[in-house]
């Protein structure tokens, strides 16, 4: 069993004795997990604090690709392709019932078009090298349309079909969490870091507080890594008051819609938008996730707002490539991810231009702090700070296992049931499963994270919502009071979700 209130009672016994960890893991999406794993994997005693839910921030919200990034090799970022394809290789390999090889179709409209993208992605599979997932090949106008019976025929002279990877974010970070559990780490959701303890001007604990109880804890360890993503400045300056940002926030906004707009199994990929990125229809679990744009933002808020330009942007551009374009009504959901873009400081800069590879800095105090980078890259992220710590503690002959690391029991969430909504596939003993086998503690863990009903349809994650305050009442015997208050934030998000009036 791996709820919450069991291993909520592991740390308080630890707390208690002043037990010391080898390595406190401040933050629970793809980065922080990947340490903590990665740290574990080296016998080390591993301890993760996570503030809200696992990966409750950008690391449920990604456009759901382990790929190398087209767009970055037209930029000529060779060594950051390379690494991704090779992460994305293993990716495959470690995870592979929820990473699956998804084909894309770019649709060109000239001959010139053809060879450019078949050319640059013939570069592509060169630098996957035995990683790669299937080989780049050039399309006529009928493989096209046999491909993707919905698109718009209009210009289109053919495409270029070449291969990457897809998978579940928020299902990935579930099985990294009980890996990590696997290896004798612990994790812990709803537990926010407060402060940090010091002796002598370093780092040799944190404060952390229970945001169900109240109660706080002290808990020491020789060694404190920062990976909350988009909000690793908050943490910096817990440590350091005056510390000057490192971030440029961005956010992506997807939409999701029915699948009968693209009833396809290969992906489509717009390979430049009117603002110059890239543009992803996708197959994913039953909907289309259309995505994504590039919007700078000052602040780093838990549940950002898709702007009303941003949607439209979104659905105007597809609606050129697709001969039945979707539009507001037919959106089921709409969801925004924050990118942890590190900027280099001075003017502000166009989030686009912003490199998308990794951070890794060590404050005064021995804080180590990691962020910037993607899903796909979360291993290598994960090794590079490791070693880093390792060096920093002198801790020798303890080498990764990540690279040929199978995840821990990383299958999509089924169990036997009758589907407690037309439009989800999703049943109570699956419901259960989450609170006792999978640390859920409220309404939208379950429904957002262990399930994806909200990103998969809003409306009908609403209607499901009895269902779960049943089963949580049951299995962890909230009060009415609590599980009101959950039904409320749950609404509250639900509308953001969706497509209002006012979006």
């Amino acid at each position: 069993m791996l709820s919450r209130k069991k291993h909520l009672e592991t740390l308080k016994l630890k707390a208690q004795a002043q037990y010391e960890w080898d390595v406190i893991v401040i933050g629970g999406g793809a980065t922080g997990l990947g340490s903590a794993v990665d740290a574990a994997s080296r016998g080390l005693k591993v301890l993760l604090l996570e503030g809200h839910d696992f990966a409750k921030g950008t690391s449920s919200r990604a456009t759901k690709l382990a790929h190398g990034g087209v767009r970055y090799l037209a930029q000529g970022n060779f060594s950051l392709v390379k690494e991704a394809l090779e992460e994305r290789g293993r990716m495959l390999v470690n995870a592979p019932n929820l990473v699956k090889p998804l084909a894309f179709v770019i649709p060109v409209r000239n001959v010139f078009q053809k060879f450019f993208y078949w050319i640059g992605l013939k570069m592509y599979d060169m630098l996957a090298g035995k990683l790669g997932v299937g080989p780049t090949t050039m399309m006529k106008k009928n493989e096209v349309l046999r491909a993707v019976p919905t698109i718009s025929q209009q210009k289109l002279h053919g495409g270029v079909r070449y291969f990457d990877a897809q998978f579940d974010d928020a299902r990935l970070a579930i099985a990294l969490m009980k890996t990590l559990h696997k290896l004798g780490g612990l994790a812990i959701n709803y537990m926010p870091v407060t402060g940090f303890v010091k002796t002598a001007e370093k780092v040799n604990g944190v404060q952390a507080r229970d945001e169900f109880s109240g109660e706080s804890f002290t808990f020491k360890a020789k060694a404190v890594i920062n990976a909350t993503g988009v909000w690793v400045d908050d943490v910096r300056r817990l440590d350091l008051p005056d510390s000057k940002p490192m971030l440029s926030p961005s956010q992506g906004v997807h939409v999701v819609v029915d699948q009968h707009f693209y009833p396809a199994k290969e992906a489509l990929l717009v390979p430049k938008t009117s603002d110059g990125r890239v543009l992803f229809v996708v197959p994913w679990l039953g909907k289309t996730l259309i995505g994504t744009t590039d919007t700078p933002r000052k602040d780093s808020p838990w549940e950002p707002d898709a702007l009303p330009e941003e949607v439209d942007f979104i659905l105007k551009t597809a609606g050129q490539y697709l001969a039945n374009a979707p539009t507001r009504t037919d959106v089921r959901s709409v969801f925004v991810g924050l990118r942890p873009l590190v900027s280099a400081g001075g003017e502000k800069q166009n989030t686009k231009s912003i490199s998308r590879e990794h951070t890794v800095i060590t404050a005064p105090s021995g804080l180590v702090t990691i962020t910037g980078g993607k899903w796909t890259t979360y291993r290598s992220m994960a090794e590079e700070v490791v070693d880093l710590v390792c060096e920093q503690q002198g801790w020798v002959n303890k080498p990764t296992r990540t690279r040929y690391l199978r995840l821990e029991d990383d299958l999509p969430m089924r169990k036997p049931g009758s589907a407690i909504h037309e439009n989800l596939d999703l049943n109570e003993a699956e419901i259960a499963q989450a609170v006792l086998e999978e640390m859920a503690v409220t309404i939208e863990d379950v429904l957002a994270r262990r399930s994806r009903a909200l990103f998969l349809d809003s409306q009908a994650a609403l209607a499901c919502m009895n269902e779960v305050r049943f089963v949580l009442q049951n299995e962890l015997r909230y009060s009415d009071e609590e599980l009101d208050r959950q039904e409320d934030e749950f609404r509250r998000l639900v509308a953001q979700y969706s497509l209002r009036a006012d979006c």
